[in-house]
Order: C-alpha cells, then structure tokens, then sequence
C-alpha cells in the first residue's frame, strides 16, 4: 500500500511540479515565497494522498491546494505587515523626543526592519507577544542565558540602528532597551 501512494505522490509531483512553481512565482513577491508556496502544497499533497486524483486529475487538484496555499500565505504576510506597523508605532512611542513626523516614523521603521531577522523575531516576542526570557527560551529552543544575551544584543544593534537613522533614544528608552520590566514592550 505504501508503494502504492508514493508512485502516485510522485507521478504528481513529476507531472505537476513545474506548473505549480511557475504558478507560484508568479503570484509571489520573492522566490524563497514561492519556493515555500510549493513546499507546502505539496506536503499537503503528501497528507493527503488518498484523496489526490490519479493521472492528470492531480494537476487541477494541486492547483486548488496552491490557490489555498498562497492564500494563507498572503493572510500571513498582511499580519506581518500589520504587527510590524504597530511595532514602528510603539518603537515611536519609546525612542526620539517627538516622533511626530512621518520622517521619523519611517526611519524608526527602517531601523527595525535592517535588523537581521534573528534579532527582529527575538525583539517581536518580546514586543509583540510579551514573552518573558525563560518562554523565549523554550521557544526558540534555547537556554534562558542564551536568550538574556541574545536578547541584550539584539536592543543593542537597534539601538545603534536609531542612532544611525538619526532617530534620539531618550534616557528613558535606553532604560527600557537595557532592562525590560515585566509588562513593558522592550
């Protein structure tokens, strides 16, 4: 049985796969999307074996698994975008005397998003999520320590970020950048 559903995964899988990438990539905004677009509408094609068509049924079907797929995965991008937009907000919010103007907001933003992705998704659980050191650390598959260091670097090189994009960090966000009392956002 299981030899079965594998010569069928593949002989979709073979027959389909340039269709469903090119499909992918045209609807995506980078290749590493489109690549993880693909991956799973076929990790879905793979769970669900059983119901996926034979011959040249499968292409249609995998078809409605990607139109899915993309949909989610564009769902998941506008949340992303949406968390990112209220963290350039709360950032405002910490650094700079007056982040009044749109200048400021933007840069802030930028300083954020040039962070290496490590650094931006440790400072998200923080923000974002409100984790504490020791939920990041199981999180993230780390020790506490790990975390705590990891952690101090990741506001360091944000900090170093704003200064660059001639954003002023107050005394009172260097306070939070370098020590985060449970219940604030850094």
């Amino acid at each position: 049985m299981d030899d079965e559903r594998l010569a069928k995964f593949e002989a979709a899988y073979n027959r389909a796969y340039g269709q469903i990438t090119a499909y992918a990539a045209r609807r995506c905004d980078s290749p590493q999307d489109a690549a993880d677009v693909v991956a799973e509408t076929f990790t879905v094609a793979w769970r669900r074996v059983d119901e996926l068509p034979e011959g040249v049924e499968a292409t249609p079907w995998l078809y409605g698994v990607a139109r899915k797929v993309l949909a989610n995965h564009f769902r998941g991008d506008n949340r992303r975008r949406a968390r990112t937009a209220e963290l350039d907000a709360e950032l405002a919010d910490l650094y700079g005397h007056s982040p009044d103007t749109e200048v400021e907001l933007d840069a802030i933003g930028r300083a954020f998003r040039s962070l290496p992705d490590d650094d931006r998704e440790l400072l998200s659980l923080v923000a974002w999520e409100g984790l504490e050191r020791e939920e990041i650390a199981k999180a993230l598959g780390l020790s506490r320590n790990a975390v705590r260091i990891r952690l101090h670097r990741a506001r360091r090189r944000l900090s170093g970020a704003l200064a660059e994009a001639g954003v002023q960090v107050t005394a009172e966000s260097r306070l939070v950048l370098a020590e985060k009392p449970q219940g604030e956002m850094l």
